[in-house]
């Protein structure tokens, strides 16, 4: 089994061998070209064409992966081993900028040209064509016009700039793993890249490479206990994100709604509105523990604590209609953390098939193994997938559902990009018809190569069953380091003995200690500091004291606002929590503890 390191510089040698010329490699040796994947847009390890066999050059053996593996100690063991994401809408190290985006000292900063253009399309004009002097508005295409001031910048690109700014932040807010994927999947991916006798370097089925969605409709089979056709009711996608994307576009029409959960994913808002959709918010409920029950606080009236987030089955009825096209449903759920109960489940399926035929379930399920507290009171066998209920295996909701999933959070491998939908053919069959004018198939060669992947995730795995129960195992142990941090710093986390949870985030609460601790300035007197970033260009509470982490104290979390609707951010249904991400190293996460113990002090 590879380490880490000699997995990182296998992949140097690959792309070195890929890049030399055939008068520097030695006799023997295998020979590597670079292929381009038009349909994933980078360059790829592939086999290169073997030296012609005549009596002046006796034949090559085929390439075999020993004389790579031996090569690999003589690349630089000082070279980069974690992957990052550094480049935060559109303002990118390697995009050239303006001066007004770089002050000259090689930091980001925002872009003037797309700040003016966000300017003019939240003032909603839609200018006069080729003599409105410019306006940037009068070029916008139907989707930009959708977006709205949505096109502006957001908090993705603000708190992006800050960790761009100060490199030795504790960076605990993308959700993305800091780490490797785990050596078996690498191996399946260079195995992949230098398989010559099936060679995946070109295009695909635009649907899903066959070895892949054989290996999901399998897999789907055992989990919603019923036979999934690998060919008609499974397609894959350029991620989760496309998968989503392409629901909404084959289900939504201008005028239909689509009910979101709040707090929810932002990306959900903008998808629906690209597909002329309205979205529908169903807030949870906050239900905070009694006195004493956030891991032993002292009671008392200014005492707040951890809680649980719960679905009001009134409030989802009450939402649903004749009009409503689509249920967006993350479970578990980004940013809470929150696992719907069986019950909620439940009652969800109930409104479904009360607001009519039409009405469709989109299950984002791409935490599905990650539940580190698991309910304990479902009823309901989850051992295919421990503690996860698949929404389509209830009665009746399999007709109604597209599964959406990716391989990005279960192997820490954001960047392969592989995502997938799985469900009925009636659901399934317009996506395979949308696909080919989308992209004309996502990465044949990580589509491999997760197809190699997935039977050996369940083999047993440094010293558990499967690597499935080890991702578990290392979640729960991270978050219980991190929540134990952000506890002894003043903030009110959940308790899970108490509330199930899954996923890699944790949506701490603010306490009047941590308010106190944040300078005044930070706050007006007079209303909230003005941030065009900020939903309704407000800095409240949640932003403002995350903004001060980033710049002063030295740990970077996310806001919530941008996790609620402008409606509710603007009545402070936000302004008590930050979401942070325990996806990352040990040592980031110590970094993150010495940081935030200093934050009542301060």
């Amino acid at each position: 089994m590879m380490t880490a390191t000699r997995l990182r510089r296998l992949a140097l040698v690959l792309a070195a061998a890929a890049s030399a010329p055939p008068s520097s490699r030695r006799g023997g040796a295998p020979s590597f070209a670079c292929g381009f994947s038009p349909s994933a847009g980078v360059a790829v390890a592939g086999v290169g064409r073997r030296p012609r066999a005549d009596a002046r050059s006796p034949p090559t053996r085929s390439p075999t992966r020993r004389p790579l593996l031996a090569s690999i100690e003589s690349v630089d063991a000082d070279a980069e081993s974690v992957d990052h994401a550094p480049c935060f809408d559109g303002i990118c190290r390697s995009s050239p900028e303006d001066d007004a985006a770089d002050g000259g000292d090689g930091a980001a900063r925002p872009n003037a040209a797309a700040d003016a253009f966000a300017a003019a399309m939240a003032d909603g004009d839609r200018g006069g064509g080729p003599g409105s002097g410019g306006d940037p508005s009068s070029v916008a295409g139907e989707a930009v016009l959708r977006l709205g001031h949505s096109a502006g910048p957001t908090v993705w690109s603000a708190f992006g700039r800050l960790a761009d700014e100060n490199p030795s932040v504790a960076n605990l807010g993308q959700g993305f793993p800091d780490w490797l994927p785990p050596d078996f999947a690498v191996e399946s991916l260079v195995e992949a890249a230098v398989d010559s006798a099936k060679s995946p370097h070109q295009y695909t089925r635009t649907a899903g490479h066959p070895n892949l969605v054989r290996q999901l409709a399998r897999r789907y089979s055992r989990h919603l206990g019923r036979d999934v056709d690998a060919m008609n009711e499974v397609t894959v996608t350029v991620g989760a994100s496309q998968a989503l994307y392409l629901c909404l576009q084959t289900l939504v029409k201008p005028g239909d709604e689509v009910v979101l959960f709040e707090p929810f994913f932002d990306l959900y808002v903008n998808q629906i509105k690209l597909a002329g959709g309205t979205p529908v918010y169903v807030p949870l409920t906050f239900v905070p523990y009694d006195e004493g029950a956030n891991g032993g606080e002292e009671g008392g009236e200014n005492e707040v604590t951890g809680g649980t987030w719960i679905l009001e089955p009134e409030k989802l009825e009450a939402a649903v209609s004749t009009r409503t096209r689509a249920v967006i449903l993350n479970s578990p759920h980004n940013p809470t953390g929150k696992i719907f109960t069986l019950s909620e489940m439940e009652s969800i399926a109930r409104c479904v098939a009360k607001a009519g035929p039409q009405c469709t379930v989109i299950s984002d399920e791409v935490y599905k193994y990650i539940v580190h507290s698991p309910p304990e009171d479902d009823d309901v066998d989850t051992s295919t997938c421990p503690g996860h209920v698949h929404f389509a295996s209830l009665p009746d909701m399999w007709d109604r559902t597209i599964t959406v999933s990716s391989a990005g959070k279960t192997f820490s491998a954001t960047g392969w990009q592989v995502g997938w939908c799985v469900g009925p053919s009636r659901l399934i069959s317009p996506l395979h018809r949308l696909l080919p004018y989308v992209q004309f198939c996502a990465s044949t060669v990580i589509q491999e190569a997760l197809a190699r992947t997935l039977p050996r995730a369940d083999a047993p795995y440094r010293g558990h069953g499967s690597y499935y129960a080890y991702l578990n195992d290392k979640y729960l142990k991270k978050r219980d380091l991190l929540g134990a941090a952000l506890r002894e710093a003043g903030f009110a986390v959940p308790n899970h003995d108490a509330t199930p949870g899954g996923g890699f985030f944790i949506f701490a609460r603010i306490t009047p200690a941590l308010r106190d601790a944040l300078p005044r300035e930070r706050l007006e007197e007079e209303g909230y500091v003005r941030n065009p970033a900020a939903p309704n260009g407000e800095a409240r509470l949640d932003w403002a004291l995350c903004q001060w982490m980033a710049e002063e104290r030295g740990v970077l979390c996310i806001p919530s606002s941008p996790f609620f609707s402008a409606e509710r951010a603007a009545e402070g249904a936000a302004d008590e929590f930050v979401r942070v991400a325990f996806c990352k190293t040990d040592e980031t996460l110590a970094r993150a503890a010495t940081a935030l113990g200093g934050l009542r002090s301060a």
